[in-house]
């Protein structure tokens, strides 16, 4: 739960980041390269300043925010624990995802694999010395766990920050410092950007209410719902990248005034990350037990969570077309048409939740229904979206 309550707050600044990325990708389609400087730097300074405000925030009302959604005591210590030290991150989780926004939208995505693995290394090591207490560090299990992430974030921020400065062409892409701050420039991206940042907030927040749903059926049921959790996120990592590409191609191949190519380029996205998601799937369909068993051992655990894993297998399917082409939305520049969309998908979606989890008290793997009921609903309303919306005049 202290993950989740991390990740809703990380979602305002991944969505304020996605703006930025539209731009910068349209900025970079137009060969106005020098104009994609201000953008990153007015955002990371703007986002350091969210930081800090939403750090304050946890820091002193955190406990009273999981009280209300947590009816346990020991998964609410449990989770503070982890929380408090965790919130830390948020400052290094600015500047990792202004970098990101910078790289994806000048096409330059090779970096971020080589950022991905330093920083997954860094945190493997970090947990497995601080959580068990290996190599003279102190055991410090779930608090170990939130400090070893946010060294891992900081380790990932450096090094952007050092690669940058050593390999980016700054003069290019006008990285100089501030010499001032243009408001003008920061509203034209928040112009864009909020609503990104309320979309992914409240589409993470409806998740982590999802979770506050199970943990009311018990302890039982919270943990299959994590390890769940666990092999989702897992799925996500090629969907968001290939959902990244198309937000980013769009936005450039737009800004070039190639506007015919630009749902021939979102289909052949689509049936890739499909036939992708069609494998990876399938090996967990056929083996469930064994991937189970990399996340826990405990046998009723184990049994009692397949059938969850079938169900989140198709709503996978389903989201491994969608987030193609709702993230497409998006890239046209036309954000708050994303934002109306998602928001009437997820008014289906917590009803549902309500319904099933709460009201007709419904075994998990019905609960976990609810995301195929999602992504159907956003796939529907990119489509129709994509094809009757005049969205190809939007200017960013």
């Amino acid at each position: 739960m202290g993950g989740l309550y991390y990740i809703c707050w990380f979602t305002i600044f991944f969505g304020f980041s996605t703006g930025v990325q539209i731009i910068i990708g349209r900025r970079n389609g137009e060969k106005n390269y020098s104009a994609i400087g201000p953008v990153l730097m007015h955002g990371l300074l703007f986002l350091l300043l969210l930081a800090a405000v939403i750090f304050w925030l946890s820091f002193y009302y955190a406990d009273s925010m999981m009280r209300i959604m947590i009816s346990s005591d020991v998964i609410l210590d449990s989770t503070m624990s982890f929380v408090k030290w965790r919130i830390a991150g948020f400052f290094f989780a600015a500047v990792t995802v202004m970098y990101r926004a910078f790289y994806v939208g000048i096409t330059q995505t090779r970096m971020l694999t080589v950022n991905a693995v330093v920083m997954a290394v860094s945190n493997i090591f970090l947990d497995y010395a601080l959580i068990f207490g290996h190599f003279g560090m102190p055991q410090l299990g779930v608090e170990g766990a939130a400090i070893a992430s946010v060294i891992a974030e900081m380790i990932s921020a450096l090094f952007f920050a050092v690669y940058t400065f050593v390999a980016v062409d700054r003069k290019k892409y006008g990285l100089a410092l501030l010499r001032h701050f243009d408001f003008r420039l920061i509203k034209r991206v928040l112009s864009i950007s909020s609503y990104t940042m309320l979309q992914y907030f409240l589409s993470m927040g409806t998740f982590l209410l999802f979770f506050a749903t199970v943990e009311r059926q018990g302890q039982h049921s919270l943990a299959i719902a994590n390890i769940v959790r666990n092999i989702y996120i897992v799925m996500f990592i090629p969907l968001n990248a290939l959902s990244a590409t198309s937000n980013t191609f769009v936005t450039n191949i737009i800004g070039e005034g190639r506007i015919g190519d630009v749902m021939p380029l979102v289909r052949r996205i689509s049936r890739m990350s499909f036939f992708i998601m069609l494998v990876c799937i399938s090996l967990i369909c056929l083996f469930p037990k064994a991937i189970l068993m990399i996340y826990t051992n405990d046998l009723s655990l184990i049994n009692e969570s397949v059938p969850s894993i079938y169900v989140i297998s198709i709503a996978l399917i389903i989201n491994s077309i969608g987030c193609v082409f709702f993230n497409s939305v998006s890239g046209t520049g036309n954000t708050k048409s994303a934002l109306l969309l998602e928001l009437g998908v997820l008014v289906i979606y917590t009803i549902s939740i309500l319904l099933l989890g709460i009201y007709f008290r419904q075994p998990l793997h019905i609960c976990f229904t609810v995301e195929i009921i999602y992504f159907v609903g956003l796939l529907i309303g990119s489509m129709l979206y994509l094809r009757y919306a005049n969205w190809q005049q939007k200017h960013v």
